[in-house]
């Protein structure tokens, strides 16, 4: 240990705990920061993070009452009350939410200057959170849960549903590790690494008068499509995308705006787990990102084909807090993240490539 580093950040969760009282005047008899007891701080951290007093207790190893203690003496020496018990949880007063950000980065700069312990995979016991939704469950959660099963088989992983919940705000509340999908805005807050990119791609069912020739436009005016939204205007999506807390998430999955005016879109589902089940008794074609049509191409019993027209190219990132960066073991799942994505062999330059082939086969025949 460095003690003149542990000294210093020390000294800096003090100084930032003093600038967050701003102005206010509160007596040296009722916080004195030196000899405030920064464990106290830990429990507040988690506690805010948790929102549950039972939760928190088992995340620091701690009895219920211990917690309940310890954030007694600390609204004592703030003067504050911090959280208020609902029926929710425990609630935040407005003090703890502005404490909130610069106590956990503080608290992090003491980790950093003390000396993170090496993380060791095949050792150790956590639980990672996870939001994806389906599509992304289904490409890539089912390939990384066996890359943790053989790197680091005491690791629980656990998936949440990204279109159902306050994304942002789970991040923030470090209830969610990572979260993987198709974003348009990142605040700075956040930290993000690209994954894969990808275009659109159709899927029909094996047997389908097009399932032996490319596509072509005048195709899509003779049979409907089916397509997968996860939230429209009604909900307050702009252009594709719902954005909660200044981050903006995917919230269609296909291009609208470059689908052609004869092409008729007769579905639209709320998720992807049922395409092949819509698409084995009908002629309709499924427009979807396309790893997504070629994984129902590999183990759904469809066929896939390419676009005859240009579709837009994304970025699938895995997103998390700017807290995080730092940690071992959440550095570690990042790179087995990466790992993974890398073996999927997903190429939208390379599935363009194809959709231009198809496209002049296609020109050709009708010549």
């Amino acid at each position: 240990m460095n003690n003149f580093q542990f000294t210093w950040a020390i000294r800096c969760v003090r100084c930032k705990l003093r600038g967050m009282m701003g102005s206010e005047k509160i007596s040296p008899a009722r916080m004195n920061l030196d000899r405030l007891d920064l464990n106290l701080l830990r429990v507040f951290n988690v506690v805010y993070e948790e929102r549950n007093l039972l939760r928190a207790a088992k995340r620091l190893n701690l009895s219920q009452s211990a917690i309940s203690h310890a954030l007694g003496r600390l609204r004592e020496s703030l003067g504050d009350d911090l959280f208020v018990r609902t029926g929710n949880g425990m609630q935040p007063t407005a003090r703890a939410n502005a404490m909130s950000a610069p106590l956990h980065s503080a608290l992090i700069q003491i980790g950093n200057a003390v000396g993170n312990e090496p993380f060791a995979p095949a050792t150790a016991e956590r639980e990672f959170v996870i939001a994806a939704n389906d599509y992304i469950t289904l490409v890539l959660v089912e390939r990384l849960q066996l890359r943790l099963q053989e790197l680091a088989p005491r690791i629980n992983l656990v998936i949440r549903p990204s279109t159902r919940i306050d994304l942002a705000g789970q991040l923030d509340l470090g209830r969610i590790d990572i979260a993987v999908g198709v974003f348009a805005e990142l605040p700075p807050r956040f930290g993000a690494v690209s994954l894969w990119r990808q275009t659109d791609a159709l899927a029909m069912r094996p047997g389908h008068p097009l399932a032996n020739r490319a596509v072509a436009l005048e195709d899509l005016a003779a049979y409907p499509l089916l397509a997968v939204s996860l939230g429209g205007a009604e909900e307050g999506a702009v252009d594709g995308y719902l954005s909660e807390r200044g981050l903006a998430r995917e919230s269609e999955m296909f291009d609208r705006a470059a689908l052609p005016e004869a092409a008729r879109l007769r579905m639209l589902l709320p998720h992807s787990l049922a395409v092949p089940a819509l698409l084995r008794g009908s002629d309709m074609l499924a427009v979807l990102p396309e790893p997504l049509s070629r994984h129902f191409a590999q183990s759904g019993g469809l066929c896939q084909a390419a676009l005859p027209y240009e579709a837009r190219r994304v970025q699938v990132q895995a997103v998390w807090h700017a807290r995080s960066g730092d940690d071992p073991a959440h550095i570690w799942l990042r790179g087995v993240i990466q790992q993974t994505t890398n073996a999927l062999g997903i190429d939208a330059d390379a599935m363009t490539r194809r959709q231009s082939t198809e496209a002049q086969i296609v020109q050709a025949h009708i010549e």
